[in-house]
């Protein structure tokens, strides 16, 4: 399983990133591994203000609908609409071009109650 060390974790399998400005928003590795092929996503609505553990998308696969929950609190200041077309490029660059939105995030020590790459794969892993 791959988490890489440069985002944070949340358990619901979100991850976020940790850059300055608006930063991407997506489901981990593992998550789109027992998701399967994902055939459908709903995106959140651009502009839209959402707190912490909000459910702010739906990804589908052909085994389930999942909803997604931000980590932290925010305004969605983007979605991939590349998913809309491309759906499975949540399975195939979970970290990636499978990012689901960028969230200008409203307080940055929200992340201290995530998790760091090595905690979160070792509950997953």
């Amino acid at each position: 399983m791959n988490a890489p060390d440069n985002l944070r974790y949340q358990q619901s399998h979100e991850w976020i990133g940790t850059d300055d400005g608006p930063v991407p928003v997506g489901i981990t590795d593992h998550a789109q591994d027992e998701l399967s092929d994902v055939v459908y996503v709903e995106l959140p609505e651009v502009g839209a203000t959402i707190s912490k553990g909000d459910p702010v998308a739906v990804v589908e696969s052909v085994k389930a609908a999942s909803d997604i929950y931000t980590p932290v609190s925010g305004t969605i200041t983007e979605v991939n609409t590349a998913l809309e077309e491309s759906p499975g490029l949540i399975n195939s660059d979970p970290y990636g071009d499978g990012w689901i939105f960028k969230l200008e995030v409203n307080d940055r020590e929200e992340f201290a109650s995530l998790m760091g790459a090595a905690t979160y794969s070792g509950q997953v892993g």
